[in-house]
């Protein structure tokens, strides 16, 4: 096993980096990109689109979308833009804003040479992060590229970085998603075909573009190749962001990590879920929702419910304010909370109702993502449920193990 040597960043990697290659010394120029990963190549539509299959490439956001699957829903012309979703609300996430202040040439090789293929005149690079989207202007200065590229701000709100969120941005709207749920393949920027990802996926097209499926497939899964990026958290000794092979023991992360031997772990982020322990655990899409790819250790030192309504808090604030289910139905679930923390049976059953109601109801993901992570810790964290009605607590206070904005990170 190859590490990559921990630097005051925080990137490591379990076996040969990719995606982070050149970094340990901080922000790769184009020269040092050039010299570590090489010339992009120009490939044709159909190219990208073999070798995405050949590799089984999903997206690297929330929904793991298959690569291919979405070149091929495109039309066969009139592609307006590809847009780069560099809106990293999530917390827990600290990959995308990563590679767009470290590595930005090698989003921007992924972005233009696929706009390229598709005939696209344009790429968007849509980025809420202030020094993130600096090193993205400042790598423009560097290249010259055949498509147009344009880098716009958007806010951090965490109904912000979805995908028909970041549209309505770009084309001067607010940033919260409208309530039609059509793919931007069909109607996406300006209500054209639109090809939009996230940070990572990029990335991830640059690499297999330049390696080619069958180097690109010599690590990771069969099933699906290659490697992914974990921001790794919580009750942890070495915090950040690291590089693994997919289809990794979630039981290796850890230790690679310094996590506990004992404790909960959150995978997906707060729109995830919680798992009671790490044995027997592969990390690979679909199978597992990694999200945006959100590892956190919870540890046994804080309260798990606690912790929990913090964030049940902080995720009912975020509502885009469009409808019932997630304006009324989350902080409905925040008073569910705040009563079983207290020790009120009423809150649990409550709750429990509360969640049946929630999801497949909006005009987003956010409430169905928000039920999920409540429920499962209704589930996962049964004990201390049952501690917290018979006793009125678990005797452990709350160390804000879980960030939420405005905390320490």
């Amino acid at each position: 096993m190859t590490i990559l040597q921990e630097n005051p960043l925080q990137l490591r990697a379990i076996g040969q980096p990719r995606l982070l290659a050149g970094l340990k010394e901080g922000r790769a120029e184009l020269h040092r990109h050039l010299w570590t990963h090489g010339p992009m190549p120009q490939l044709s539509r159909e190219t990208y689109a073999e070798l995405a299959t050949a590799v089984g490439l999903r997206g690297r956001g929330g929904a793991a979308f298959p690569v291919a699957l979405k070149l091929a829903d495109l039309p066969s012309r009139g592609i307006e833009a590809v847009v780069v979703n560099g809106s990293e609300s999530e917390p827990l996430s600290r990959k995308d804003r990563l590679l767009l202040t470290l590595a930005p040439h090698l989003v921007l090789d992924g972005a233009t040479g696929l706009a390229q293929a598709l005939g696209a005149p344009q790429v968007l690079v849509a980025v809420h992060d202030a020094a993130a989207a600096s090193s993205i202007r400042a790598a423009l200065l560097e290249r010259q590229d055949a498509v147009d590229v344009q880098v716009a701000d958007t806010p951090g709100r965490f109904v912000a970085g979805e995908a028909r969120a970041v549209l309505s941005v770009l084309e001067g709207g607010l940033a919260v998603p409208p309530g039609r749920r059509v793919l931007p393949t069909r109607k996406g920027y300006h209500r054209r075909p639109t090809f939009l990802s996230n940070v990572e996926t990029f990335a991830q097209l640059a690499v297999l573009a330049r390696l080619g499926s069958r180097e690109f497939s010599s690590t990771g899964l069969s099933s699906e190749p290659g490697t992914h990026l974990l921001t790794v958290a919580g009750a942890v000794d070495r915090p950040g962001v690291i590089e693994t092979p997919t289809g990794i023991p979630l039981e290796t992360v850890l230790q690679f990590a310094g996590a506990p031997q004992t404790g909960a772990i959150l995978i997906g982020g707060y729109h995830g879920r919680w798992l009671p322990q790490a044995t027997g655990v592969q990390l690979s899409r679909p199978d597992v929702r990694v999200g945006a790819g959100i590892v956190l250790a919870l540890g046994t030192d804080t309260c798990p419910l606690g912790e929990v309504h913090r964030v049940a808090e902080w995720l009912a604030s975020q509502s885009a304010g469009q409808c019932g289910p997630c304006v009324f139905g989350l902080a409905a679930l925040v008073d569910d909370f705040g009563r079983l923390l207290n020790g009120d049976p009423a809150g649990w059953h409550d709750a429990q109702r509360h969640l049946g109601l929630v999801p497949g109801r909006g005009a987003c993901a956010h409430p169905d993502g928000s039920a999920r992570f409540l429920a499962s810790a209704l589930d996962v964290f049964g004990e201390d449920v049952r501690s917290h009605l018979g006793a009125g607590g678990c005797g452990r206070a709350v160390r804000g193990v879980l960030p939420v904005p405005g905390g320490a990170w």
